[in-house]
Formats: C-alpha cells, structure tokens, sequence
C-alpha cells in the first residue's frame, strides 16, 4: 500500500476517564480519532494524517484543535459549526468491565457531511481514507449519502478505503437499517476490520470465517477479524492468517483496545509489511493500550 496522507474521519468527542472517588480525568478521543492517534504514532514524520470532523466555537472545540496540533494531526479539514458543540462520554469501571455513558446529542460531528464542498476538500489527494460504522451512524440520512459519495470519489482517485464496522445499535434506528447501511459501506472499501462478536448477533456469524467470508464476497480485499482476547483472523482472496494475542500483562482498561489495533494494523500495511506481520504489530499495540487508562496512550509507550 503506497502513499503518505491519510484521512480519518468521524467524532472527536470529551472523554471523562478514571472515575475513583468520582475523580475524573478530562481527555479527548473518540473510535476513529483513537486509530488516528495511533497511526500518527507509529508512522514516520512522511506521512501526513489529517481528522476530518465538526467541533465548535467553544473552548473545548479550541481545545482539541490545539491537542491535535500539538500531537501532529492535521486540522485544515475540521469545520466549525458554531452552534454546536463536542459530545462527551464518561467511562464507568465496574467488575472489570467498562460502562459507557454519553451526551452527544448536541455534538458538531453529526454535521461534518452537511458541507459536500468541504468533505470533498478533505479526502482530495488521500492515499488512505478511514471511517466507522459510529462515523455513519451518527449522520443523518442523506449526509451518510454524501460522505459515502465523497469516499466513492477518493477511491476512484487512487485511494485505499478502510472500514471499521463497528456497531453499536444504540445509535441506529432499527438493526435493519444498520446491518444495510454498514453491508452498503464495506462494499465500497479496501479494507475492512469488523469485530465478530459484534457482528455475529447481527449477521449470524458463527465463527471469524464466516464474518470473513462474507465481506470478502462484497469485494472487499482484505478483511481482518477482531475477536478479542482470541486470535484475529486475516483474510483475502488467495491468503488467511490467524494471529494471537501475547498474554497481556496487565488489562487496566480495554477503552480504544479495537481502535489501537486497527491502528497498529494500518500502520504496518502502510509500511509494507505482510498481513501477519500487520497483525502482530497490532495486537502489541493494543497490548500497550489496555494496559493503562484511557483511549490514547503516550507515544513513547509504543516503543
């Protein structure tokens, strides 16, 4: 996979981690800033990546724009909508298990295909183009029409497409239109990196191969499995690979665990290295990950 610019695009949201003793520490990520983060910090200085999303006027829209910067992600491509505002979450730890709770209906990102003109912009000269089944989800209807139609456009113009299906039904208005919607963007992508038990309930997947097997019969290229704590499988049309995990030191908190992975994969394609390789370098990044709070680790902790 060649080129240097790469274009991810969805929501960047508030992020309220921690919690003990209802002490909480105030950070920004969200499924597809989160691969973005890592990509930029597993790719060398040639390579731009740029988040394409909607924030606000307000001091936490400032604030963002200004965290990005610092950490090398490009921002030309972030439009302002005044009236709105960044969503936020807050994470719950409880028996080892994380709970989420948002507030996002206000949030800026739910406009950022309104302006075909500026998506356009955004994904023009992209080698890479990445996206979420939540960058879907969280549009309206027609504004889902024109971000695909952008994606249509970049990929005929050269770039690869990659997709994390990443469901979550709470955000859809009813299972049919979600399982359409995500089934109509993966055919149009490169790369696609569904979760199977995710997918499983939905599409009735038994096993990672007949996840696999089902986007690589829309035409996708290559398609990689998560499945946890268990071994991903990657797949093509001439290749499969399974890959475990390393026993994971330490899980702390598993937030990002999904999208750090898809950005130690990407990362590793993009630098031409073989599927198997991609997935090794992926699960040690997501290893790093869940080993401490939070979405975005430090750089340095990647090695």
């Amino acid at each position: 996979m060649a080129g240097k610019r790469i274009v991810s695009i969805g929501e960047c949201m508030i992020e309220m981690s921690g919690g003990e003793d209802r002490n909480y520490r105030l950070g920004y990520a969200g499924d597809t800033l989160n691969t973005a983060w890592y990509l930029r910090a597993l790719l060398s200085k040639d390579f731009a990546v740029d988040y394409a999303t909607a924030l606000g006027s307000d001091r936490y829209s400032d604030d963002i724009r200004a965290f990005l910067d610092t950490n090398g992600i490009g921002t030309d491509h972030i439009q302002t909508i005044p009236s709105r505002r960044p969503g936020l979450y807050m994470i719950h730890q409880d028996k080892g298990d994380r709970h989420f709770t948002y507030w996002r209906d206000n949030s800026a990102a739910k406009l950022l295909a309104d302006d075909k003109e500026a998506l356009g912009k955004a994904v023009e000269g992209a080698s890479l183009v990445y996206f979420s089944g939540i960058t879907l989800a969280i549009l309206a209807p027609k504004a889902r029409g024109r971000l695909l139609g952008a994606i249509v456009k970049a990929r005929d113009k050269g770039a690869k497409i990659a997709f994390d299906t990443n469901l979550r039904p709470a955000l859809w208005s009813s299972e049919r239109v979600m399982a359409s919607v995500l089934t109509a963007a993966a055919s149009l992508c490169d790369i696609v990196l569904p979760t199977h038990s995710d997918e499983a309930p939905l599409f009735g997947d038994k096993s990672v191969e007949e996840t696999a097997e089902r986007y690589l019969e829309l035409g996708v290229e290559e398609v990689v499995v998560k499945d946890g704590s268990n071994e991903a499988l990657i797949a093509t049309a001439h290749e499969r690979v399974k890959m475990a995990p390393p026993p994971a030191k330490s899980v702390v908190d598993a937030t990002g665990a999904g999208d750090s992975f898809n950005g130690g994969y990407l990362s590793a394609r993009l630098m031409g290295k073989s599927i198997a390789e991609a997935a090794e370098n992926a699960h040690r990044v997501a290893g790093v990950v869940i080993g401490h709070k939070g979405a975005l680790v430090d750089p340095k902790l990647l090695g």
